[in-house]
């Protein structure tokens, strides 16, 4: 599938490529349980609340949310956003000092910056304006800078915060942040939410939503047998979904059809190996669960099951 997608956009009544893998935030879908987690975080955020974890698998749509959260945090908010937040200590103050355009001074110290930042935050505060830190990619930063974050967000008014802190992560922040050494900085996050699959319905919405936004105006682009095969396996993951509708496009386009079938989905699951692998290990835990039912034929429906991830 070596096409390239813009050839497929007029071809399929689309005014722009829906599937792109980039975090466009126009794409962003309420009904997709993102949502939820949105309005939720918004919440706890007009309330105060200190820290804030976000965590979800890769592909779940982290930074999509992210920079949706972004652009929603507007009039009397200032953000600030580390994208890449594997810094050292005096690198996170330097980044977090950057993004709120304080001057840039390359002569202080840690300590003094440190003391700068402060000042500024509590400038902030005077003029009526909540501080946010949004940190993407969480998991990867080193233990002594979270520490660090954790004494950045030391200072406080009596009745709020002067910095609040958003951290999107992968499952492996819940796991270092379960590490005894980082206790105070765990029992200082009183918000968490989790970015789960889609399910089906919100899968349908998911695709429906991107379809619109992309400047789809007929009935049907994808048939009930092409959405079934991209639920099975994408696993409701957006990113792989994505993925697989994108290839299905170019293969439909290929062979200048007007619509999806199952025939041009099942080429993109064929394709795509992370595809295949989400789709076998969602048709185990079903047959599994079903064996553990009916007493037996696990293993010959589970040989069948290998034998047709091929497609």
């Amino acid at each position: 599938m070596t096409l390239h997608h813009h050839l497929y956009e007029p071809h399929f009544g689309l005014k722009r490529a829906p599937f792109s893998l980039t975090p466009d935030t126009e794409f962003f879908c309420e009904e997709s349980g993102h949502g939820a987690v949105l309005n939720a975080t918004l919440l706890a955020l007009e309330h105060g609340e200190g820290f804030i974890k976000i965590v979800g698998e890769v592909g779940t749509g982290k930074t999509l949310l992210c920079r949706q959260l972004l652009k929603r945090l507007q009039q009397g908010f200032v953000t600030a956003y580390i994208p890449n937040p594997y810094l050292s200590p005096e690198g996170l103050n330097s980044a977090v000092a950057e993004e709120l355009q304080m001057p840039s001074d390359t002569t202080l110290s840690s300590h003094q910056l440190l003391k700068a930042l402060n000042l500024h935050l509590i400038k902030l505060a005077q003029s009526e304006k909540r501080v946010v830190l949004v940190i993407d990619e969480a998991q990867a930063m080193p233990k002594e800078t979270l520490e660090a974050l954790r004494l950045m967000t030391n200072l406080e008014t009596e009745h709020r915060k002067l910095l609040q802190v958003v951290l999107f992560g992968q499952p492996e922040l819940d796991q270092i942040l379960s590490r005894n050494d980082l206790r105070q900085l765990r029992q200082r996050i009183v918000f968490s939410e989790y970015l789960y699959p889609l399910n089906r319905s919100q899968s349908q919405h998911y695709v429906n939503t991107r379809l619109q936004v992309a400047g789809f105006e007929s009935s049907t682009l994808f048939t009930k047998g092409a959405f079934w095969w991209l639920y099975h396996y994408s696993g409701g993951i957006p990113r792989l979904m994505n993925i697989l509708c994108h290839k299905a496009l170019l293969s439909a386009y290929g062979l200048g059809v007007a619509t999806v079938s199952s025939r041009e989905m099942r080429r993109a699951i064929h394709d795509t190996p992370e595809a295949r692998l989400s789709g076998l290990n969602n048709a185990w835990q079903k047959w599994a669960l079903w064996g553990a039912l009916s007493g037996g034929g696990v293993l010959l429906v589970w040989r069948a099951a290998r034998a047709g991830v091929g497609l």
